[in-house]
């Protein structure tokens, strides 16, 4: 029962509130007695009963967290009697939009704001299309990262250009931080309300829902920096050691991530460029600082495509490249005599934190934290460049100051100490795979270790040897298989060693063990992936949409996780 002074409040409350808000708030509630009831499940209806909406679920993804979602969504609504699909939204039909009813978007957020590679068409279609949608009703759960300049901007934008085209929102945008799952839970039951109230439109604008805490800021300093490859090697790629005065509080799997900030020398450059003083103090957006710390601190590499736009026009010229720093444009234009500097600043965005998977054991390496960083270089019009955040650590000096926090990585866990894991982590994608094993060393975890780990050459390349070779030889590290693939004429690699080991593999996964995948995305973790699905089809005797499915209900269930870039 609530006292008088409390039920007075709640009926202010609902009295004022709309039948949206009401609606939400239910989700809320529910949402919030299921995080604090020990993750018992309390359903709206304890005896749910079919609702007469069939809803689709479309989902835009870069890492696999809105397919996962999807997934979660189709499972909650099958235990409630909700028919609904899920479709990624490239093998979407875009014409078919408008002959959809209800229809749930789970969109991802990419760099600067976009949206996932694969759902870039889609938006696309719909901004450019003269679609009629009003008799669509949908609703827009957008996951993201809040450390990001543009939060969830992809979902923003979609909810934008749906509501333009005339469909209806059956409930406010949902924000969600890099601790999804309690807002995806509530999100679940806001939509179910909304559905036996069989909801249709809203004019409530888009909302934030509340964010959980999910990192926690430090200063360290840098105690040990060095090169893992040896001399002759075309890498280099660095493991750092941090310690902090204070307990940095982290788990195998979580990352950690750094604001790196502009060289110097790039600052000095565009100073030069516009003949202003750098200790000059301007107003931007209603923040005051020196013209250097503004540049020092604001995205000068690798503009986006939205970027270059902005900077054409302020140019007055037309810019038919995707990707280049500031200085590459500025040295390729003509300066107007008008233009001001103030201008140019104020459409660079913030620089965008960078996370790096954490090669330490918390158990294993006390009051530290470590990474595995590769220099990235590349080149650009025949001019070579390195990538900002990596020469920003490369560069760090020794004992220095440094500002970083600790990204909690819920989707990339240590199974039970029993299960067996294979991990799969080519590159500097063994970091977290340094720390499962240290971990689980540490710990005298039981579960067996399979470890795949792949690089260019044996000598050079060979990253963490001497600890690798002394958990095999403890026996923590059950197996090992590498792939350096410029040892020999025939180039080989870590999807190579798993076909060769098809059979071991495949017993493996029967047995129950958890399978994890780290690194570079394209290509590394779609030729593995499609390794794995051949060795499913090959061992299990079955379909390539059998595998598929094999696979896909291995990452439901949380055993195949994967971490990639």
């Amino acid at each position: 029962m609530l006292s008088e002074t409390k039920l007075s409040l709640l009926q202010q409350l609902v009295q004022n509130a709309s039948h949206d808000e009401i609606i939400w708030t239910k989700g809320y509630l529910a949402g919030f007695l299921d995080k604090n009831s020990g993750g018992i499940q309390i359903p709206i209806n304890t005896t749910p009963e079919k609702v007469a909406v069939k809803p689709l679920i479309i989902y835009g993804t870069e890492t696999g967290n809105s397919k996962k979602v999807a997934s979660q969504l189709l499972a909650t609504f099958k235990k409630n009697k909700i028919q609904a699909k899920a479709v990624d939204v490239f093998q979407f039909d875009n014409s078919k939009l408008e002959k959809e009813t209800l229809v749930l978007f789970v969109m991802s957020t990419q760099g600067e704001g976009e949206f996932p590679q694969n759902a870039v068409q889609f938006y696309d279609y719909l901004k450019t299309t003269d679609l009629d949608l009003k008799n669509v009703s949908y609703a827009v759960l957008g996951l993201g990262d809040s450390s990001y300049p543009l939060f969830c901007n992809a979902g923003v934008l979609l909810d934008a250009v749906l509501t333009e085209k005339g469909a209806k929102r059956l409930l406010p945008l949902v924000k969600a931080d890099v601790d999804f799952a309690p807002d995806v839970l509530v999100w679940e039951k806001e939509l179910q309300a909304a559905f036996a109230n069989q909801a249709t439109s809203t004019s409530v604008s888009t909302v934030k829902t509340s964010t959980f805490l999910h990192k926690k800021n430090y200063t360290g300093v840098i105690t040990n920096k060095i090169i893992l490859n040896d001399r002759g090697s075309n890498k280099e790629t660095y493991h750092i050691e941090i310690v902090s005065d204070d307990e940095i509080s982290y788990e195998p799997g979580d990352a950690l991530g750094i604001v790196p900030k502009n060289k110097v020398e790039d600052v000095a450059f565009i100073i030069d460029y516009f003949k202003v003083d750098a200790n000059l103090e301007i107003v931007i957006k209603e923040e005051k600082k020196t013209i250097e710390k503004w540049l020092l601190e604001r995205n000068i590499k690798g503009l986006s495509k939205r970027s270059l736009g902005q900077l054409a026009t302020i140019l007055g010229v037309s810019i038919d490249f995707e990707k280049a720093d500031l200085i590459d444009v500025l040295q390729l234009f003509s300066k107007p005599t008008t233009l001001k500097i103030e201008e140019v600043i104020e459409i660079l965005l913030p620089i965008a934190p960078r996370l790096y998977s954490i090669s330490s054991s918390a158990e294993a390496h006390d009051g530290e934290v470590h990474l595995t960083v590769n220099l990235n270089k590349f080149a650009v019009n025949n001019v070579f460049k390195t990538g900002l955040a990596s020469q920003f650590l490369a560069d760090y000096p020794e004992n220095a100051s440094i500002d970083f926090y600790i990204h909690k990585n819920q989707n990339f866990r240590l199974p039970n100490e029993d299960t067996d894991v294979i991990m799969i982590g080519p590159g500097t994608g063994i970091a977290p795979f340094r720390s499962f094993i240290a971990h689980r060393d540490a710990t005298g975890a039981e579960g067996k270790n399979w470890l795949f780990f792949g690089e260019q050459h044996f000598v050079l390349d060979f990253y963490y040897q001497t600890e690798i070779q002394e958990w095999i030889t403890t026996g923590v590290l059950t197996r090992l298989d590498t792939a350096f693939s410029r040892d020999q004429e025939k180039k080989i690699y870590v999807q190579d060693r798993i076909r060769e080991k098809a059979s071991e593999f495949n017993a493996w996964l029967e047995n129950g063990a958890s399978l994890y995948i780290c690194g570079q995305k394209n290509p590394m973790s779609l030729d593995v992936e499609n390794a794995i699905l051949d060795v499913l089809i090959q061992e299990r005797n079955i379909t390539k949409e059998q595998a598929q499915e094999v696979l896909e209900n291995l990452e439901t269930a949380g055993k195949y996780q994967k971490d990639v870039y």
